[in-house]
């Protein structure tokens, strides 16, 4: 059983963010069918019932947790197609999938979509995460689950800040499944390495502990032990972007944990590198679409909510 460092894990749930396209309750008659597409992360909850994919769903490695005395046990290769009441799986959407039923189940679907710097989860995570038993790995997270989405009945006008809240909701539901596959023996040996060479590991890391300093490719390639044009060459091969956009993309994450905790905006600017707060202000509506005031007021009113 492969055993994780929780820093690591950290920094993997850590560098999500993703949007919320859409979240429902779906009640499946028996011999009914769910077609997921293709192009979308999605995240399945079995409130009642089973279901089984095509292809299948609990391919690479899922959890058996007994329900009595929660203890845990590892099915590598798919042993356990069917899915029950309790468990969760998540899609990376790499191909369509189409749920079945024989006899009914109820059903909790959310669509995400991921942000520019979320996209590493498609490097670290196979196209399957399934967690059977999700429901006693992650109590919390399976009661927002089973109250989560709009059922067909639901008529209810939206109330002030509930795609913010839902959002969240949505979120912790995706670290608690991954959270729960990595910690309990079906994450690979190394994992969460993205690049599969611990010179590149090295300098994504340092990026990561310290996303203020000023890194140039040349220090970052010192860092690597390599020359300036194997390491830009490398980097790009590896993680598909240049080395200074992946120092934006994880200063830009960094900077929404920090407005979000209450930094103001130049406190923000100052820590992240950047001279200017006007120079800051415009990379990160770059990268969100916000200004840093507007993430930090949105922050704010989510917890005051």
């Amino acid at each position: 059983m492969a055993t994780i460092e929780a820093d690591a894990l950290e920094k993997v749930l850590s560098s999500i963010d993703v949007r919320l396209g859409a979240a429902r309750r779906v009640e499946m008659d028996a011999d009914g069918i769910v077609p997921l597409t293709a192009g979308s992360v999605w995240l399945v909850y079995v409130n009642s019932g089973a279901v089984h994919g095509q292809p299948p769903v609990a391919g690479g490695c899922t959890l058996d947790v007994d329900r009595t005395s929660a203890m845990i046990a590892v099915a590598p290769d798919a042993q356990r197609g069917v899915l029950v009441e309790g468990d969760a799986f998540l899609t990376l959407g790499r191909a369509p999938v189409t749920l079945r039923t024989e006899h009914g189940a109820s059903l909790m679907i959310a669509e995400l979509h991921l942000s520019e710097t979320a996209h590493m989860l498609r490097d670290v995570l196979p196209e399957f995460v399934t967690v059977t038993g999700f429901a006693a790995l992650e109590p919390a997270a399976a009661a927002l689950a089973r109250n989560f989405g709009q059922g067909a009945a639901d008529h209810k006008s939206l109330r002030s800040g509930d795609p913010v809240i839902c959002r969240m909701m949505a979120m912790t539901m995706l670290l608690s499944v991954i959270r729960a596959w990595a910690e309990n023996g079906c994450a690979p040996t190394g994992w969460p390495s993205r690049s599969n060479d611990p010179f590149l590991d090295r300098v994504v890391e340092a990026i990561h502990d310290e996303p203020g300093r000023e890194w140039t490719v040349q220090a970052l390639a010192g860092l690597g032990a390599m020359s300036r044009s194997v390491f830009a060459e490398r980097f790009h091969s590896a993680l598909g972007q240049s080395p200074a956009s992946y120092v934006t993309e994880v200063r830009m994450q960094t900077a929404k944990g920090m407005l979000g905790a209450g930094r103001s905006v130049s406190d923000t600017s100052r820590s992240l590198g950047y001279g200017s707060d006007e120079g800051f202000s415009r990379a990160f509506r770059r990268a969100t679409g916000m200004t840093p005031s507007a993430w930090r007021t949105s922050s704010r009113d989510l917890v005051s909510a």
